[in-house]
C-alpha cells in the first residue's frame, strides 16, 4: 500500500503558525485525562506529545508508516520527559494489527482527504476503539486553497480534495459503526468532528 495521497508533514514552526496551542486544540476536541489514545499519522508528535500530557498516565500510540519521523518523536519525548507515549511504525490501514489494546481517543489530523478507502479505514479505526470511543477527524476547510495561506503562501492539499464538514460526517457515519457527536470550528481554516461509537 502506498501513502495517503498528497500527504506531507511540515516543520513544527510552520504547525505553531496554525495551532499555537495543540493541547488546548485537542481539549475542544474532547480529549481528557486517562484516555488511551491513538493518533493515526502522527509524525513527528505536533500532536501526541501534547496529547500525552493531557491524556497522562494514560498511553498514547503515534502511528505512522515513516520510522524517521516516529524516531524523532521518540527522541523529543526523551528529552521534554513524556514516558507515556508509544511509537508504533505501520500502515494506518492495519490499526488492528498494530495496537496491543483498545484505546479510547483516536486523532486523525490533515490527511482524510488523502485516504482513498474511507469505508476500509473507518472500519479500522471502528476497530480500536473501545465501546465508548470517540474519533477525532481535523480537516483543513472546503475553502480554494489560494484562500488558505500561512506566512503569505497558499497552503493545505489542493482545493479539489478538500472535503466540506457534510461530505466527511457521510463517509464516516457510512460505515454504520459511529454517528456525529461534535463540530468544532478551529480556526483559521480548519474544522474537527468528533464522531462516537
Amino acid at each position: 500500500m502506498g501513502r495517503f495521497q498528497n500527504t506531507g508533514q511540515p516543520d513544527w514552526d510552520w504547525w505553531g503558525r496554525v495551532w499555537p496551542t495543540p493541547g488546548a486544540t485537542l481539549r475542544r476536541l474532547g480529549l481528557a485525562a486517562g484516555d488511551h489514545v491513538v493518533e493515526i499519522g502522527s509524525g513527528n508528535g505536533y500532536f501526541a506529545l501534547p496529547a500525552a500530557r493531557v491524556a497522562g498516565p494514560a498511553t498514547v500510540y503515534a502511528v505512522d508508516v515513516d520510522a524517521g519521523l516516529l524516531r524523532e518523536l521518540d527522541a523529543l519525548a526523551t528529552t521534554q520527559e513524556v514516558d507515556n507515549v508509544t511509537v508504533v511504525e505501520g500502515d494506518a490501514r492495519a490499526l488492528p494489527e498494530l495496537l496491543p489494546e483498545p484505546v479510547d481517543f483516536a486523532l486523525f489530523a490533515n490527511a482524510f482527504h488523502g485516504v482513498t478507502d474511507r469505508a476500509a479505514f473507518v472500519e479500522s479505526v471502528a476497530a480500536v476503539l473501545a465501546d465508548d470511543g470517540r474519533f477525532a477527524v481535523v480537516n483543513w476547510r472546503n475553502r480554494p486553497r489560494e484562500e488558505t495561506t500561512v506566512d503569505g503562501e497558499p497552503r493545505g492539499p489542493p482545493t479539489d480534495l478538500r472535503l466540506s464538514p457534510a461530505e466527511t460526517r457521510r463517509a464516516v457515519e457510512g460505515s454504520g459503526a459511529f454517528r456525529l457527536a461534535a463540530e468544532v470550528d478551529l480556526p483559521p481554516y480548519h474544522y474537527g468532528l468528533v464522531f462516537e461509537r
